[in-house]
């Protein structure tokens, strides 16, 4: 049987519901499976997407589009929107627990950075770089 990774990330979603949240570590390392799932989808090269986490972001159409995948994949888009409640339910079951706090304020700082686009490329990207911008720190992304 071969697994969809939306599957996946269900299921670690799932399993962290009754465990401790992860850390930093491996929540870096879960996202590789995003990344491997979204970066063919919007044809980027590790070049164009490796340092988003550092705040290299390409304002590039498939750049974009890669990042709203990932948060599509992870479930913080519903209906083509980013959601705020999702956004902090993740916060809530992955985050380390010194990192759930700042996040979680970056989150709220960034929450209606999305509506100000209709595509949910640009959308997706701007609240990335919202929530870099607000915690460099703090900012995950795969």
């Amino acid at each position: 049987m071969i697994w969809k990774p939306s599957f996946m990330v269900l299921v670690a979603m799932l399993y962290l519901q009754d465990t401790n949240a992860m850390t930093r570590a491996q929540l870096k390392n879960s996202g590789k499976l995003l990344k491997k799932t979204c970066m063919p989808k919007h044809d980027v090269t590790e070049e164009q997407v490796g340092q988003i986490e550092q705040g290299k972001f390409l304002e590039e159409k498939n750049v974009m589009c890669y990042v709203a995948c990932i948060y599509t994949v992870g479930g913080v888009v519903k209906n083509n929107k980013i959601t705020l409640e999702a956004m902090l339910k993740q916060v809530d079951m992955m985050f380390p627990t010194e990192m759930k706090a700042p996040v979680k304020a970056a989150v709220e700082n960034c929450k209606g950075f999305g509506k100000k686009y209709k595509d949910i490329c640009e959308a997706s990207y701007f609240t990335a770089k919202c929530l870099y911008d607000t915690d460099p720190a703090n900012f995950v992304f795969p």
